[in-house]
């Protein structure tokens, strides 16, 4: 019998620059409204992640700190979910080697993210990106996940963690590591680029014109809505006729996000209008949600030691849970326990 009868969700975020729009939409919205769904909420700054490329200490340190400062601001409550970042819980680390010794290499192969980050240089990359999604893997079944709200481009990696923990389960005759599902859901849990319709909104892209951060002032979202592609036909009169619309199907979903209606609703109201009046009731729309987390990030920034105490609270709750499973897990594989 599997000893993982609690249900918990499990996710995290690379702390790795200015979070977006896309971060918001597509996982801090849903972070919080999950801490109403009566499961175990477990959050997690993956900045081992996020040295798999090469990281400025000082800069690493502010932008976990401004990571930390999101989740809260954008509702995150370190009393009702566990917030803490990765390294300082020992149980990551030390379940991704084991995991590593399960995982096969033709899996990690087939990674599509390795590709697209590694590029034409796959030769000069760290061992780290190449494995990462181990580490992925250990970060879930840590915790016995059973629940992982991810974007779609990281589905393939909560398989691939379904896939080690099964063949972890074979391999020892166990039942002891659940198989995670992962959640995707919502309008806009893909945001894409305000420059391009084709690509995701990303807080990597060389062009801050192409994404709103969480820290943009009023101004700066008008402008960025105002200046965001599109195409020169008018809004349809329901979602089936942005189909071939990427530009436009992309900031009616983030309308419909931030504003908690349907693609169609929102639809209805600008049925035959052109950019020229949508644009400036979308940047409306973004800064009367987004102004408060600003002012909210603003707040805890101002208070970094208030930061770092709130995530080693964290860590500790986290090692509560994580540690027992790593120590039953070298059990499982035969090792002697040190404690």
């Amino acid at each position: 019998m599997t000893e993982a009868t609690t249900q918990r969700i499990f996710s995290g975020i690379q702390p790795s620059g200015h979070l977006t729009l896309g971060n918001y939409l597509g996982a801090l919205k849903r972070f919080v409204e999950r801490q109403d769904d009566g499961i175990e909420t477990v959050y997690c700054l993956v900045d081992m992640h996020a040295i798999t490329v090469w990281q400025a200490p000082e800069t690493l340190r502010q932008q976990t700190r401004e990571a930390a400062a999101a989740f809260m601001a954008a509702g995150i409550d370190p009393a009702r979910s566990i917030l803490f970042n990765q390294s300082q819980v020992p149980a990551h680390a030390e379940l991704a080697w084991l995991l590593n010794c399960v995982a096969r290499l033709g899996w990690m192969n087939r990674m599509t993210q390795f590709k697209d980050k590694a590029g034409k240089n796959s030769e000069n990359v760290s061992l780290g990106l190449y494995a990462y999604p181990a580490l992925m893997a250990a970060d879930i079944l840590a915790y016995h996940a059973t629940h992982i709200p991810v974007g779609e481009d990281q589905k393939q990696h909560v398989e691939l963690t379904r896939d080690i923990a099964a063949k972890f389960n074979h391999d020892y005759g166990v039942d002891f590591f659940p198989l995670p599902e992962p959640v995707i859901e919502g309008p806009a849990t893909r945001v894409m680029s305000l420059r391009d319709g084709s690509k995701k909104m990303s807080k990597s892209d060389p062009s801050d014109a192409s994404r709103i951060n969480l820290t943009d002032d009023a101004d700066t979202i008008a402008q960025k809505f105002r200046k965001a592609r599109t195409d020169a036909e008018p809004l349809p009169g329901s979602a089936e006729g942005l189909k071939d619309r990427p530009e436009a199907r992309n900031l009616v979903n983030i309308y419909a996000a931030l504003s908690g209606e349907t693609q169609d609703q929102v639809l209805s109201q600008f049925e035959g209008k052109g950019f020229g009046d949508f644009k400036p009731a979308l940047a409306d729309v973004a800064v009367s949600v987004l102004g408060p987390i600003s002012t909210r990030m603003g707040e805890y920034l101002a208070d970094p030691a208030e930061i770092d105490r709130i995530l080693g609270e964290g860590a500790g709750k986290a090692e509560a849970i994580s540690a027992p499973i790593v120590a039953k897990t070298r059990e499982i594989m035969g090792m002697i326990l040190s404690r």
